[in-house]
Protein backbone atom coordinates (compact mmCIF):
# COMPACT_ATOMS: atom_id res chain seq x y z
CA UNK A 1 0.00 0.00 0.00
CA UNK A 2 1.46 3.46 -0.92
CA UNK A 3 0.46 6.58 -0.21
CA UNK A 4 1.33 10.20 -1.51
CA UNK A 5 3.16 12.61 -0.15
CA UNK A 6 0.34 15.38 -0.40
CA UNK A 7 -2.27 12.87 1.19
CA UNK A 8 -2.66 12.49 5.12
CA UNK A 9 -2.14 8.51 5.80
CA UNK A 10 -5.01 8.88 8.51
CA UNK A 11 -7.79 10.92 7.13
CA UNK A 12 -6.93 11.23 3.10
CA UNK A 13 -6.98 15.12 3.45
CA UNK A 14 -4.10 16.97 1.88
CA UNK A 15 -1.20 17.82 3.94
CA UNK A 16 0.44 21.08 3.52
CA UNK A 17 3.49 23.07 5.01
CA UNK A 18 2.51 24.90 8.64
CA UNK A 19 3.79 24.95 12.04
CA UNK A 20 3.11 22.90 15.25
CA UNK A 21 3.54 22.76 19.16
CA UNK A 22 5.19 19.99 20.69
CA UNK A 23 5.03 19.23 24.15
CA UNK A 24 7.21 16.84 26.02
CA UNK A 25 6.54 15.57 29.61
CA UNK A 26 9.67 14.35 31.00
CA UNK A 27 10.00 13.09 34.78
CA UNK A 28 10.04 16.55 36.37
CA UNK A 29 10.07 19.00 33.37
CA UNK A 30 7.17 19.77 30.88
CA UNK A 31 9.03 21.22 27.72
CA UNK A 32 6.80 23.17 25.43
CA UNK A 33 7.94 23.74 22.02
CA UNK A 34 5.91 26.52 19.72
CA UNK A 35 6.15 27.48 15.86
CA UNK A 36 7.69 23.98 14.93
CA UNK A 37 7.56 23.87 11.21
CA UNK A 38 5.93 20.74 10.04
CA UNK A 39 4.01 18.78 7.26
CA UNK A 40 0.11 19.50 8.70
CA UNK A 41 -2.86 17.72 7.44
CA UNK A 42 -5.47 20.41 6.51
CA UNK A 43 -8.53 17.96 7.48
CA UNK A 44 -7.52 15.98 11.12
CA UNK A 45 -4.68 18.78 11.74
CA UNK A 46 -2.15 15.54 12.76
CA UNK A 47 1.58 17.05 11.78
CA UNK A 48 4.62 15.01 10.83
CA UNK A 49 8.45 16.26 11.83
CA UNK A 50 11.25 16.14 9.38
CA UNK A 51 14.32 13.71 10.75
CA UNK A 52 16.52 17.24 11.13
CA UNK A 53 13.36 19.01 13.11
CA UNK A 54 12.75 16.27 15.30
CA UNK A 55 16.63 15.93 16.07
CA UNK A 56 16.50 19.95 16.88
CA UNK A 57 13.52 19.12 19.44
CA UNK A 58 15.39 16.37 21.08
CA UNK A 59 18.54 19.28 21.47
CA UNK A 60 15.95 21.71 22.96
CA UNK A 61 14.46 18.74 25.33
CA UNK A 62 17.61 17.99 26.74
CA UNK A 63 18.70 21.66 27.23
CA UNK A 64 15.42 22.11 29.07
CA UNK A 65 15.97 18.97 31.00
CA UNK A 66 19.70 20.18 32.29
CA UNK A 67 17.80 23.63 33.70
CA UNK A 68 15.89 21.60 35.69
CA UNK A 69 12.82 23.95 35.46
CA UNK A 70 9.76 22.43 36.05
CA UNK A 71 8.04 23.90 33.08
CA UNK A 72 10.11 25.59 29.98
CA UNK A 73 7.79 27.27 27.59
CA UNK A 74 10.33 28.25 24.24
CA UNK A 75 9.81 28.74 20.81
CA UNK A 76 11.71 26.76 17.63
CA UNK A 77 14.98 27.43 17.02
CA UNK A 78 18.12 25.58 15.42
CA UNK A 79 20.47 24.37 18.08
CA UNK A 80 23.92 23.87 17.19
Amino acid sequence: MSFKKDICPLCGGHKKQGTTTITVDLKDTLVVVRSVPATVCALCGNDWLSDDVAGNIESIVDEANKIHRQVEVTRYRKVA
